[in-house]
């Protein structure tokens, strides 16, 4: 596809598709060229580098969270939905968590998103500084918790990749930590309960019971500064 026919915004959708697919290690002008029928000649006019390209991936993909309005449905509850839907992005891109940790990320859907977290917090009676910790408490919350599902997204890719053999590898780390844990009581009693029960069962549900303390804790330390 000449470059003349593509368009940014073709790019960028095409973009995220391939990172949802291989992983921030997976994209590259080449791969992404073949996904656009298009050579990477042409795609590096529209976005000029990589960077920029995973830069305007994940403002893209920012904008799409929702921005609930704190006068109509309170502090508390407009926090939980962004939180939650903060970590449904995260985790329904994992990719974005490898972002974090290689580049510096901003964008105009990401000021306008924790703008709009920082108002939250002000409705809620935070000021200045404090509405700055609060906000950066529950992000990085959601951010740790959602790193554990991109570590996961990337070691499954990484099996599918190399077969048998990394399949093995990982069937014999696993039993070692089995064993090891074993050897202490409070993980041997979790090892022994019955699957589907625990934390990798539900890591939405935990995810849940931890933000609710969270934002507890945020409440309580606010209504002493009143």
């Amino acid at each position: 596809m000449p470059r003349d026919t593509l368009s940014r915004d073709q790019i960028v959708r095409t973009a995220i598709e391939l990172l949802d697919a291989e992983g921030l290690d997976g994209l590259n002008m080449r791969a992404l060229g073949r996904r656009l029928d298009s050579a990477a000649t042409a795609v590096y006019w529209h976005v000029k580098s990589k960077d920029n390209l995973v830069l305007l991936a994940t403002d893209r993909v920012w904008g799409e969270l929702a921005l609930p309005d704190p006068d109509a449905v309170g502090w508390r509850a407009a926090a939980t939905a962004m939180a939650l839907d903060l970590y449904g992005m995260f985790t329904g891109h994992p990719w974005l968590v490898q972002v974090f940790a290689a580049h510096v990320v901003y964008g105009e859907s990401k000021a306008r998103h924790d703008d709009h977290q920082l108002a939250l917090y002000e409705a809620a009676g935070f000021t200045g500084a404090e509405a700055d910790r609060a906000a950066a408490a529950v992000f990085t919350y959601v951010l740790g918790n959602a790193a554990g599902v991109a570590a996961t997204a990337s070691l499954t890719r990484g099996l599918d990749g190399n077969g048998g053999t990394a399949e093995r590898r990982f069937r014999d780390a696993m039993t070692e930590a089995h064993e090891i844990a074993a050897r202490f009581p409070r993980l041997r009693a979790r090892l022994d309960t019955p699957a589907g029960t625990g934390y990798a069962a539900s890591p939405d549900r935990t995810f849940e019971f931890g933000l609710d303390a969270l934002l507890d804790g945020l409440e309580r330390h606010d209504a002493r500064g009143r």
